[in-house]
C-alpha cells in the first residue's frame, strides 16, 4: 500500500516512463522467452529423440558463387569436395574473377571428378551478379536438393552435406542453416561474431516457432522445384541483394522449413573483416529491409523498438529516481534490469552453447545498445545497396 501511495504521488509524466518501462520490460521478456529460446527448445527435442530426421541421402548439387576468390578456393573448396556423402556434385560459378581462379578450378576438376565450373561474362549487365550466378548455378545442377555455401566458407566437418540434407522430407523444402564467423581476439570481430550469433538466434528461433524470414547464403539449402516454382529471384532482380532472405521471405512456412544448427552442419567464414567491411556487410543486409512482410517488420522492429525504450527509460528513471531519493523506486528498476539481463545471459548463451560459439557477459549490454544504434545510423545515412562490388558477399 505505501509503494502504491508513493507512486501516484510521482508527477504523471514520471508515471508514463514507468508504465513504458514496464511495458518495454514485459515484451522484452516475451520475445527472449518465446522467441529467443527456439534453437535451445529445439536442441533439447533433438537430444530426446523427439525431432525426426529422414534416412534417405538424396543426391545433393552444392553451389558456390566465388568472385576473384582463389586463395579461399585452394584452402577451402577441398574440404567441400571430400564430404562423406554418397552422392553430390559441386558447382563453381566464376564470376568474371581476374585472378587464378579459372586454372585452379581447372586443376580441381582434374583431382574431383563431382567438381563442374562455370562462370558468369564479365561483360554481362545486371543488377545484381550474385543472384544471375546463382540461378546460373542452379540451372546447371543436376539434382534436386541444392545446398549453397560461401567461396569464404569452410564446413565444420566431413559430415556437412548429410546434416543439413537430413532435414529434408515429402513436407520440407528449405533447411535453414548457421553461417559462424572465425573468431579471433579484438573489439570488432567479437562484435561481428555476436552479431551474427544474435541474427541466427532471431532467425531460427523466429523459424522454430513456424514464422520463417530469412535464412543467410553461405548455408542454406532448398530443392530446386521451389526455386523455378517462385521464377527464382524474379521478384527483386533490381535489388543487389536479396538472394537469401527475400527469396525465403517469398517461399517459406511454419509447415516447409527446417531449421538445422547441429556442430557438424555450421559453416565457418575465415574472412578478415575490419569495421569498414562489417559496416558495409550490414548495408547489404539493411538493402532488403524495406521489401520484408509487414508481419516480419512489426516483429523484428517490435524487439528494437522496445529494447531502445526498455534502455531509455531505465536511464531516466534511475536518474529521477535517485535525484528525488526514491531509493525504493531506484531499487525496483535496476532489479527488473537485472531480471531482463539475467533472462538475456542465460538466453543467448545458451545459445552460444549449441552453435559453438563463445560466451558473452559483460559485453552484451554493450552490443546490445551499439549494434542497434549502427542500424539507425545506416539507414539514415549509410549508402544502401548502391554498389554491387562491396556488397557481393
Amino acid at each position: 500500500m505505501f509503494i502504491i501511495d508513493e507512486f501516484l504521488s510521482l508527477s504523471p509524466i514520471t508515471q508514463i516512463i514507468c508504465a513504458v518501462f514496464v511495458f518495454s520490460f514485459i515484451i522484452q521478456a516475451y520475445y527472449y522467452l518465446r522467441y529467443y529460446t527456439g534453437i535451445w527448445s529445439l536442441s533439447s527435442k533433438i537430444n530426446k529423440g523427439n525431432h525426426p530426421y529422414c534416412k534417405k541421402k538424396p543426391p545433393v548439387s552444392v553451389i558456390i558463387c566465388a568472385k576473384n576468390e582463389a586463395d579461399n578456393l585452394e584452402k577451402f573448396l577441398p574440404s567441400v569436395l571430400e564430404q562423406d556423402y554418397p552422392e553430390f556434385e559441386v558447382i563453381v560459378v566464376n564470376d568474371g574473377s581476374t585472378d587464378e581462379s579459372s586454372d585452379l578450378l581447372e586443376k580441381l576438376q582434374k583431382r574431383y571428378p563431382n567438381l563442374y565450373h562455370t562462370f558468369l561474362p564479365m561483360d554481362a549487365k545486371y543488377m545484381s551478379r550474385k543472384k544471375m550466378c546463382l540461378t546460373v548455378g542452379i540451372k546447371a545442377a543436376r539434382f534436386e536438393h541444392l545446398l549453397l555455401i560461401d567461396a569464404d566458407c569452410q564446413p565444420a566437418s566431413k559430415y556437412w552435406i548429410a546434416n543439413m540434407v537430413q532435414n529434408f522430407n515429402d513436407k520440407t523444402d528449405i533447411v535453414l542453416g548457421y553461417g559462424a564467423h572465425a573468431f579471433k581476439n579484438g573489439f570488432v570481430n567479437s562484435m561481428i561474431c555476436y552479431d551474427i550469433m544474435f541474427i541466427a538466434m532471431q532467425y531460427m528461433g523466429f523459424a522454430i516457432k513456424g514464422k520463417p524470414y530469412m535464412g543467410v547464403g553461405r548455408n542454406l539449402a532448398y530443392k530446386k522445384s521451389l526455386f523455378f516454382k517462385n521464377k527464382g529471384f524474379a521478384s527483386h532482380l533490381n535489388l543487389v541483394s536479396g538472394d537469401d532472405d527475400l527469396f525465403i521471405q517469398e517461399v517459406a512456412n511454419r509447415h516447409n522449413t527446417s531449421v538445422e544448427f547441429s556442430e557438424r552442419s555450421i559453416s565457418l567464414s575465415n574472412r578478415e573483416m575490419n569495421f569498414r567491411d562489417f559496416r558495409l556487410q550490414k548495408e547489404r543486409h539493411l538493402s532488403t529491409s524495406s521489401r520484408y512482410t509487414s508481419s516480419s517488420k512489426m516483429r523484428i522492429g517490435g524487439e528494437v523498438l522496445t529494447r531502445g525504450l526498455f534502455y531509455a527509460t531505465f536511464a531516466t528513471l534511475l536518474v529521477l529516481f535517485l535525484s528525488c531519493q526514491h531509493f525504493i523506486f531506484a531499487g525496483i528498476t535496476a532489479g527488473l534490469f537485472l531480471v531482463r539481463f539475467t533472462i538475456q545471459a542465460v538466453v543467448i548463451n545458451k545459445t552460444c552453447k549449441n552453435l559453438q560459439e563463445k560466451m558473452y557477459i559483460l559485453s552484451i549490454p554493450l552490443f546490445d545498445i551499439f549494434l542497434p544504434l549502427l542500424t539507425l545510423y545506416i539507414m539514415s545515412f549509410g549508402k544502401i545497396g548502391v554498389k554491387e562490388d562491396s556488397m557481393w558477399r
